[in-house]
């Protein structure tokens, strides 16, 4: 299974969504220039996260883009199965020798179970910077 670059700046939109959750809406024109990605292409993306109830348009002059739900409700399954579709690792299990359907069958279920508990208050936190207390030496 290879997450397309679809699935992945769907993912960055909605994490800093998410970092602005309760904030008010942000433009897509901040988040590509924040990552350095086509905002037109973003703009492609944003109707399916919309129309699923994953994020709210505002419109305005200090109008953008705002999460819908909670960050702790929403999971990078829920965006990459919407952006993506199904989470296959092998297409075609069924056709395929019974001794490695259960080897692909487990590597799905692992992958799913990831996407499916991973929060994207959980990406945030995860990119909070770490303090390295480190070592204090006085002379």
């Amino acid at each position: 299974m290879k997450i397309s670059t679809r699935g992945r700046y769907g993912l960055t939109v909605v994490v800093e969504l998410g970092r602005h959750y309760g904030k008010g809406p942000i433009p897509l024109r901040q988040i590509a220039a924040t990552y350095d990605l086509s905002e037109a292409y973003l703009e492609q993306l944003v109707p399916p996260l919309r129309n699923s109830g994953l994020v709210k348009s505002v419109r305005g002059a200090y109008g953008g883009y705002k999460l819908a739900r909670d960050p702790e409700t929403i999971t990078a399954g829920d965006v990459i199965r919407l952006l993506e579709g199904p989470i296959q690792v092998v297409e075609g299990i069924e056709d395929g020798k019974v001794e490695q359907k259960k080897l692909w069958h487990e590597m799905s279920e692992a992958i799913r179970h990831v996407l499916d508990t991973t929060t994207i208050a959980d990406l945030l936190l995860e990119e909070e910077p770490q303090v390295d207390e480190g070592y204090m030496f006085y002379i």
